[in-house]
């Protein structure tokens, strides 16, 4: 009996879960049951692997707990870090789709429990549920946008409005309001270098950066922790940036 409520209790949690997920969303009870029993839950430690880039590994991954670090790693070892993703995002569906070997790498940037789906169970799914196919494709587009965003960031700002964009990005996704309109803080789990490999900088650039920051009382940053001091200012500034050239020389 014990057992048997466990099992229930499980169930009835990721059914909830699967709810709550956009690529899931239109699908009946049943097919969200069906799901949820074929899913394997796993925990991974923080800086844990959870695939690497070149890998043939072909599962779906949904995000329970925690957040998760895609980047890929160049021929020098130097590492590119594209996106954090947290609770009830899905990773790893590309190779889900086409089997092919891992385009990046993803890593535990906390304590995180993801719930897994093989390859060969998903494609069933979805011959078999015509509204996850349509989930799917939806997740898809908004992950195109999300990367044509990224795009027009690179194009519309100098360096430093790249970043200021991304501060404010990272903001909206995970940000605490600390004082409404003008203070907020989150745990961003990037260090200086991953910063600056999202927007094509030197570390010791970004560095210096977010110390004039602080010192003009914008934001501060410190071990992957982000307190934006002053709202309007940041988004005057990072509006600022647009279109104009780099004043610091190299970076």
């Amino acid at each position: 009996m014990g057992q048997d409520a466990t099992e229930a209790g499980i169930m009835n949690r990721r059914l909830e879960f699967l709810k709550g997920v956009g690529i899931f969303a239109g699908l009946s009870d049943a097919d969200l049951r069906f799901l949820a029993e074929n899913l394997v839950s796993r925990k991974y430690r923080k800086m844990e692997i959870i695939f690497h880039q070149g890998d043939d590994s072909q599962t779906l991954y949904l995000i329970v707990k925690g957040k998760v670090r895609i980047y890929s790693v160049n021929p020098g070892g130097e590492e590119t870090s594209y996106r954090i993703f947290a609770e009830k995002d899905v990773i790893g569906e590309f190779a889900a789709i086409d089997g092919k070997p891992r385009s990046t790498t993803a890593k535990a940037v906390e304590d995180c429990v993801l719930i897994e789906l093989e390859r060969s169970m998903f494609r069933k799914c979805l011959r078999e549920m015509p509204e996850l196919s349509m989930g799917l494709i939806r997740h898809l587009v908004n992950k195109l946008r999300w990367t044509t965003e990224y795009a027009e960031t690179i194009a519309r700002y100098d360096t430093k409005g790249r970043l200021l964009h991304i501060i404010l990005q990272y903001k909206d996704l995970f940000g605490k309001e600390i004082e409404p309109g003008m203070v907020y803080e989150y745990q961003l789990y990037m260090n200086q270098e991953d910063l600056a490999s999202m927007i094509g900088a030197r570390r010791e650039w970004v560095n210096r950066i977010l110390q004039q920051w602080r010192k003009d009382g914008l934001l501060e940053a410190s071990h992957g922790n982000i307190k934006i001091l002053d709202l309007p200012a940041v988004e005057k500034e990072r509006n600022r940036r647009m279109d104009i050239s780099d004043e610091d020389g190299e970076w």
